[in-house]
């Protein structure tokens, strides 16, 4: 049984509506079917008025469909990975170890910017690059 199954399931058991349970959760009654019909997943604050209404816990719900369990799966991605924060930190590196007067001081900064910022960097790159060759 998937996620949206076992939410159908738990609102009938309740002899609640669609639109009672909307207003219930204060969401649109399509939003109630989109999770019963598995074309969207509640959030963790809808998810855990769910449980807390139907009386079941997360676990319960979560263990039961894998597809669920891939679509809020935690990146557990390490950030000492990412390749921005080591071009950051070799740019930090550079900017106080090297003097090139106020450009250490500009590169230092950038560097920090990258190592935090390094996705957003990227996609902006990427923008720009999309935007200037549509331009030709």
């Amino acid at each position: 049984m998937n996620v949206g199954e076992q939410l159908r399931h738990l609102r009938e058991h309740h002899d609640m509506s669609r639109e009672e349970l909307a207003q219930e959760m204060n969401v649109s009654r399509q939003a109630v079917y989109k999770w019963e019909t598995n074309k969207g997943y509640p959030d963790i604050d809808n998810l855990i008025r769910l449980s807390e209404l139907y009386e079941f816990t997360l676990d319960e719900l979560i263990k039961v469909d894998p597809a669920f369990q891939k679509k809020i799966a935690i990146d557990e991605q390490n950030d000492l990975s990412d390749p921005g924060f080591y071009l950051g930190a070799i740019l930090v590196l550079i900017g106080i170890f090297l003097d090139f007067g106020t450009f250490s001081y500009a590169l230092t900064i950038f560097g920090l910017l990258t190592m935090c910022f390094y996705e957003e960097f990227k996609k902006m790159f990427w923008r720009i690059k999309r935007d200037f060759q549509e331009e030709k």
